[in-house]
């Protein structure tokens, strides 16, 4: 198991999906298997594709930057800050598992919107 390649990959995999191409992404990093926990993405690599098909059809605008990435095992986590239309922020936290194979297989996600005013000036990423 490569912590490091791993990594990479997680970031070029969510990259890619976010950018408007979930096809590559699945393609080039995705196993046979995707098992998907987010509620709001149907089970499986279709499912995947499809929702990020969506988010770029209706916010082509939108931008995310990996604020940081950690690795155990087979298990990556990315904390991302994310831009959406109308300056509409979210941070998010995605955990992705991979297979014997280097392969992502799984996804975990928590996402929250940064609010637009706040109890102290630290920031949320």
């Amino acid at each position: 198991m490569d912590i490091k390649e791993n990594k990479k990959n997680a970031i070029a995999f969510y990259k890619m999906a976010y950018e408007g191409n979930p096809e590559k992404a699945v393609a080039l990093y995705v196993g046979d298997t995707y098992i998907q926990h987010n509620p709001h993405v149907a089970d499986g690599l279709q499912g995947f594709i499809d929702y990020f098909k969506r988010m770029q059809q209706a916010y082509p605008k939108k931008s995310i930057e990996f604020v940081r990435q950690i690795a155990e095992g087979n298990l990556v986590a990315l904390h991302t800050h994310q831009i959406w239309p109308d300056n509409d922020e979210y941070i998010t936290m995605d955990f992705f598992r991979f297979d014997n194979n280097g392969k992502i297989c799984e996804h975990w996600d928590s996402i929250q919107q940064i609010p637009k005013d706040a109890k102290n000036n630290n920031t949320m990423y």
